[in-house]
C-alpha cells in the first residue's frame, strides 16, 4: 500500500513539526512531499494533484505549524482499515478564543457561512460535517472522486477556506468525515514576552 504524507507551508518549518515527523511510525510505501506557497490552496491542490497521479491509496495531511505523537500516523491508518474514508485527529485554534477546530452545523444561507465547533466530544470517533486540515489522513479514491467531481479540490469556495471547501465537496460526493478524540494533536502558537509578562511572573 503507498502512502503520502502532504506537507503544505509558506517558507519554514517549526523544529517541533520537524520532531514530530522524524518520529512518525511509518509504514512501508510511504513518502512525504512538501509544497511551498504563500497560497495555502494552491500548496494543497499542487500536493493533491501529485497524490493522484502517483496513484496512492492513502494520502495524509499534516500541517507545518502542528505537534504529534509518533503514533499519530498508525492510528489514522487504523481508522482507514477499519473502513472509513477520512478521519482527522483532535486540536485547537492557537488564538483565543481557544476552540475545536472540528465542525458541525455548517450553515451557507444568506451568504454569511457559518459553522458550529464541537464544544463537548467524547473519546470515540464521531460523524463531522468539516475540520482544519492540521492532521488529516483519507483514501486515495476518496481524494480523485472529489477532484474528478470538482476539479482542484482544494479551491476555495462556499464563502470557506480550502479545508472547509474540501470537506463540503467530499460530503457531497457521499464520503462520512469522522474525528478521532483520541488522536491529539498540538497546535505549536507564540507568546509575546516583554516587561508586562516579567513583572506578572515575577517573585513566582
Amino acid at each position: 500500500m503507498k502512502t503520502l504524507i502532504c506537507v503544505p507551508c509558506l517558507d519554514t518549518v517549526h523544529t517541533f513539526f520537524f520532531q514530530s515527523m522524524e518520529s512518525l511510525v511509518r509504514r512501508p510505501g510511504t513518502s512525504v512531499s512538501i509544497s511551498s506557497s504563500s497560497l495555502v490552496y494552491e500548496a494543497r491542490n499542487l500536493l493533491a494533484r501529485r497524490a493522484i497521479e502517483g496513484n496512492y491509496d492513502r494520502v495524509a495531511w499534516f500541517d507545518s505549524d502542528m505537534r504529534f505523537p509518533p503514533d499519530t500516523l498508525e492510528r489514522m491508518h487504523e481508522a482507514l482499515d477499519c473502513g472509513l474514508e477520512f478521519v482527522c485527529g483532535l486540536y485547537f485554534t492557537r488564538r483565543a478564543p481557544v476552540q475545536p477546530c472540528v465542525y458541525h452545523g455548517v450553515d451557507l444561507k444568506d451568504g454569511n457561512p457559518t459553522a458550529t465547533p464541537f464544544w463537548d466530544y467524547g473519546s470515540d470517533p464521531f460523524e463531522i460535517e468539516a475540520c482544519g486540515f492540521a492532521a488529516v489522513m483519507m483514501t486515495g479514491e476518496l481524494l480523485r472522486r472529489v477532484a474528478e467531481a470538482y476539479g482542484p479540490p482544494f479551491s476555495p469556495g462556499f464563502g470557506f477556506g480550502e479545508d472547509f471547501a474540501f470537506c463540503l465537496r467530499a460530503r457531497e460526493a457521499g464520503a462520512k468525515l469522522y474525528c478521532d478524540p483520541s488522536i491529539k494533536i498540538d497546535h505549536i502558537g507564540y507568546a509575546i514576552i516583554n516587561e508586562s509578562t516579567y513583572l506578572a511572573t515575577k517573585g513566582g
